[in-house]
Parts: C-alpha cells; structure tokens; sequence
C-alpha cells in the first residue's frame, strides 16, 4: 500500500539533509520533488500544486529548533498537510434508527457486494448490530448468489426477492422484514453498470428517495486512481451521498485515490478494503494514513488488531501455563491462529514504525506460516504437549511427515526452546531478568 509514493517522498526529504535552515530555494527543490510524487500517484495536477503551495507556506514560515532538523520540520509539515486533505478526523458510520439503512452505490466490479458483507460483518462482530443483507441488485443473478454464499458464511441473512426486478419495491419490503424480524441495520447492495448512465443514476436515486437511508455509501475501486475520482464526483452530484468506500486498496501502491476523493466531493472516506477475506475492512483515519504514507507505520491499528483476537481468560491461562514451563506446541499454534486473523502477515509488520521499507522486497504472503504449522501437525499429540520427548528418530519422522528436512526440525525446536525460556524470563521477573540477559549478552 503507498509504497511507490512513500519511496519518493522519502527521497525527496533528503534534499534537505545537512542543511542547517530552511531557505526558500532548498524547499523549492525539495516540493518539486514532492509535487512530482503526487503527480506520479495519479493525483490531479491542480490538487498536487496546491498541496505543495500550501506546504511552502507553513514552511518558510516556520523557525527550525536546534532539536529539530529541516527534514524533520519537513516531514511534520506534509505530515499535518496529508492529514488535512484527507479530511483531518475521522467520520464514523451512522447507524443510529430503528433499523438504521445503509445503501450501497458504485459502478460494476467495484466491489460493492463484497463490501456489503463485510459491512454487515464488521457491524455484526464489533458493533454488536444484527444486520440484515438486501440483494438489490436485479440484473445479475450472480450477485445475488453472491451475497447469499457471503451471508451464509458470516451468519448472517439475505433478503432476496424472486423474480422480482423492482429495487425499489424489494428495498421497502426488506426494511419491513427487518421491523418484523428484530434486525436493526439494513444494507442494501444496489445494481451497478461498467459506466455511469442515466438510467443507474435514476434507478439509484429513487432507491434512496423510497428509503431515506442513514447513510449511502458509494464504493469505489481504489486501483482505478484518479478515475476513481471522477466517479465519485458524478456519482455525488447526483446522490450527494454521506461517504466513500475505497476497496482494492492493498493491490494499490500509488494511493492517488486515497488522497484527494476527499477534496473534490467533500464527503469522508469511512473504509477501505484491504484485501479478499471477509474481515479485510479497515475504518479510515486520515491522521493514520498519513503515518503510513510517510513510512511511519500504525501502530495505533497494530494494537487494535491484537485487541480483537485477543481473550482474557485464555490470556491468564497462557501465563500461567508460561510460568509454569509448560507452554508447549499447541499453545504455539493457538497463538499463530491468531496472529493469521489479523490479516497479512506483511501489512501487519508494515504497521511497525520503520519495518515498511525493510519489509518492501520480502515476498511473505498468508501462507508464510505453513511450513511450521506442517511440522507441527506432523507431531504426535504427546510431542507437541511435551516437546522434551522429540528425539533423533521422532524429529526424522517429523521431517517426513512434514516434507521438510531434518535441519527446519532442528531448527524449530530449537527457536521454540528458545522462546519458551524468554518467555518464562519475562512472565516470572516482570521484565528484570530479561533486561539483566540482555546486560549480560552486550557485555560479551
């Protein structure tokens, strides 16, 4: 995500390494760079000029500390400026209504239906809410079928009208279905074209007119850049909908979508997709972004993630179990579970401040743990619960069974014996004896 902008930011900021002060040439040289940047990341040359005029301003008028470096001032000043174009605060899903109505709006392939599942599955596991799914869409019976295989999945119902081709009709009876049927959200997944006529548009805004919705989202497909915007505009000038929804934001390292939507429509982005599983959705925050497109990471959605996967009663046993020297394989694999429910393993560490760009040539993908779990799996219930028993001839069968060699058993067992006996270091001295180790070893 970003990665080709955030590269060529970070090189244009080391124009202004080794200089001692802001002078009016040297952050001309150093936006220039910048607006070149943007431009590469399909921003709209109007909006690059701008942005880069805006910062040239904040920037000469600023005295640099001692403490702080012109580069460092720099990245502060494009740092606030990013925030702001991307609207400055988050804008968070009105759902308040008995049922709250969501509609859902954008061209064919956008992702609409997708999203519309994951909505209701975001609302449902985090919001506590019991959506009910609405399949809108009367042209393509396949998204129809689609919605019903994703509803199914997320445990969730579909309201679906056969032989129906009157949205609105099926839009109205779905919001007395959910009255009836104590759901309190309705989304409903609307029709889309491969281009803007004017027949979607009336359809849509009738849709909305019968319905008065909450909010009206319109999806759009981030990897389309700044056509991307250009729908989104048209679309609001007939719609004037409550916010956007970029998806495919993952397979998009330019982000030019992402950064200007908000200029030219004046309406929030409030998601993005992230990636094809279902919980692949992300609330947007301008301010964390804008950390994310200048290499800072996100630490704040790092910690979020952890949270949601995250179980008291099972953490307590875990310690204990840690205290006590008996965290075995099992726990090990539990804890793996759960680090592949918080999505990509790449994205996840990129979200550590720093690790973005050490991380952009390694190829890790949501396989990236397959090999371990198949050595485990490999093992006897009695070997993963005391790994103390795996001897020559069991760590050969291992190998066998897993299709790997002798040496990745070895060297499994040996980095599990290893993180067993940190682990209890820290559980049992709160930290001490980890910090004493870690004296001992620099003083080696």
């Amino acid at each position: 995500m970003f990665e080709s902008l955030s590269e060529k930011l970070e090189r244009s900021f080391k124009i202004l390494k080794g200089h001692g002060h802001i002078t009016e040439i040297n952050v001309a040289e150093t936006l220039k760079e910048v607006r070149k940047a943007l431009l590469d990341a399909d921003v709209s040359y109007k909006i690059a000029k701008d942005f880069t005029e805006e910062v040239k301003v904040k920037a000469l008028g600023q005295n640099v500390l001692t403490a702080v470096s012109p580069g460092q001032l720099m990245v502060k000043i494009v740092h606030e400026s990013l925030v702001e174009l991307m609207g400055g605060t988050h804008e968070e899903l009105n759902i308040k209504g008995a049922p709250a109505i969501i509609l859902i709006a954008g061209l064919q392939g956008s992702g609409k239906t997708t999203f519309a599942a994951k909505l209701a599955n975001y609302l449902k596991r985090k919001k506590g809410k019991q959506p009910l799914l609405v399949a809108g869409d009367v042209y393509r019976p396949a998204a129809i079928n689609q919605l019903q295989v994703l509803g199914e999945q997320i445990g969730v119902q579909v309201y679906t009208e056969e032989g129906s081709k009157n949205p609105v009709e099926i839009a109205k009876n779905a919001v007395k279905h959910a009255k009836n049927y104590g759901h309190n959200v309705v989304i409903v997944d609307t029709a889309g074209r491969l281009a803007i006529d004017a027949e979607m548009m009336d359809e849509i805004s009738n849709v909305k007119k019968s319905l008065n919705p909450q909010e009206t989202l319109f999806v759009v497909d981030a990897m389309t850049g700044q056509d991307a915007v250009n729908t989104a505009k048209a679309f609001h000038d007939r719609l004037d909908y409550e916010g956007v929804v970029l998806t495919k934001l993952d397979g998009d390292t330019r982000g030019g979508a992402a950064l200007t939507v908000r200029s030219v429509v004046n309406k929030p982005i409030k998601f993005v997709g992230i990636g094809e599983k279902i919980d692949a959705l992300d609330v947007f925050y301008p301010s964390r972004m804008a950390d994310r497109i200048l290499g800072m990471g996100d630490i704040v959605s790092l910690v979020e993630k952890a949270q949601e996967q995250y179980d008291e009663e099972e953490a307590k046993v875990l310690q204990r179990k840690i205290a006590r020297n008996q965290f075995n394989f099992n726990d090990f694999l539990q804890q793996i579970k759960q680090i592949k429910k918080m999505g990509n393993v790449k994205d996840l560490m990129s979200m550590i401040p720093g690790m973005g760009k050490a991380m952009k040539n390694l190829d890790i993908d949501d396989d990236s743990f397959k090999e371990i779990e198949a050595i485990i799996y490999s093992m006897t219930p009695t070997e993963r619960e005391d790994p103390k028993v795996i001897n020559g001839s069991r760590r050969r069968r291992i190998a066998a069974g897993s299709g790997s060699d002798i040496q990745e058993v070895n060297r499994l067992i040996k980095q599990f014996e290893e993180t067993r006996k940190m682990m209890q270091m820290m559980t049992k001295g709160g930290g001490k004896n980890m910090m004493k180790m870690m004296q001992r070893m620099k003083a080696r």
